[in-house]
């Protein structure tokens, strides 16, 4: 009996290998006699697939599991989305790194088939959610997989806040901006940043100063249930960028105030049987790597 009978697709645009992996995956799930949805942006790189096509929301209602062909930045903006019905994901890697994108295309049927036949490894993966108050009124809200960043956006500037956790006052600072990271981003933007590799299965925040105006200010990490508030200070002449998986969300004003926490959602990722998170770090990050190789 075969755990998942309805499949979505969401691929990544703009880039004809994964174009062609999506339609192998469409005659290999066709030759299982499975449901298909194809995700309505997707299908545009798609002509006459003849599947039904719905938004990524309405994917996430209707399928019992959702493939996504690019790299991870793909699987970010899935996981925004699909966390909120619990549809667990796969990802099929046509990037780069491949952190969450682990199944290379050339074992497109093999890996797929396997998790089909209900042969792999779940985990969950918690996100973070980001407000931005204004006078006591929200101005905004958004999510990531990876990470929340404030920044100063286009201007080559420092930006002045306070930072607090569950109330508590933590230091005042002026850097060019601050990475709150899950386990998930501790690979990505704030491994840049200098900050820790912290296992995917921990339920702890990091906090990652970027570029600090003082040699102590280093990284932090926390408990993932506290709650992290930045006031921004009103002496700023930069409006600081509120970003999430590198996607700007809102535009912050001098006196606001970001507040960031765990999601109540969480995504579930699928991996094909075998997955070792070390090893997939040896792999993407050189770790193995020699002198002269």
């Amino acid at each position: 009996m075969q755990p998942f009978k309805t499949i979505g697709l969401i691929g990544r645009l703009g880039n004809p290998n994964a174009v062609e992996t999506l339609k192998r995956l469409l005659r290999f799930l066709g030759a299982r006699q499975l449901n298909v949805i194809v995700e309505e942006r997707t299908a545009t790189v798609l002509p006459n697939h003849g599947y039904p096509e719905v938004s990524r929301r309405q994917l996430g209602e209707r399928c019992d599991l959702a493939i996504v062909v690019g790299g991870d930045g793909s699987l970010l903006g899935a996981a925004r989305e699909l966390c909120a019905t619990g549809t667990p994901v796969v990802g099929i890697n046509r990037g780069r790194l491949g952190f969450l994108t682990d199944i290379s295309p050339d074992e497109v049927e093999e890996r797929i088939g396997e998790v089909l036949d209900g042969h792999f490894e779940s985990e969950r993966r918690f996100l973070l959610e980001a407000e931005v108050f204004r006078a006591g009124e929200q101005v905004g809200t958004a999510s990531g997989l990876n990470d929340v960043v404030i920044h100063p956006g286009k201007a080559a500037r420092m930006i002045e806040f306070e930072l607090f956790i569950d109330g508590q006052f933590v230091y005042s600072q002026r850097s060019d901006g601050l990475i709150i990271a899950t386990p998930t981003g501790s690979t990505a933007y704030a491994l840049s940043g200098g900050g820790p590799i912290v296992h995917p299965r921990l339920e702890a925040i990091t906090l990652v100063p970027m570029f600090p105006h003082t040699l102590s200010s280093r990284p932090i990490v926390i408990d993932a249930a506290s709650e992290i508030t930045v006031h921004i200070g009103e002496t700023n002449h930069a409006y600081p960028h509120v970003s999430c998986d590198g996607q700007t969300q809102v535009v912050s004003k001098p006196g606001d105030r970001l507040v960031v926490r765990r999601k109540r959602e969480r995504l579930t990722l699928l991996h094909p049987h075998g997955h070792n998170y070390f090893e997939a770090c040896r792999t993407k990050l050189g770790w193995s790597s020699r002198m002269g190789e």
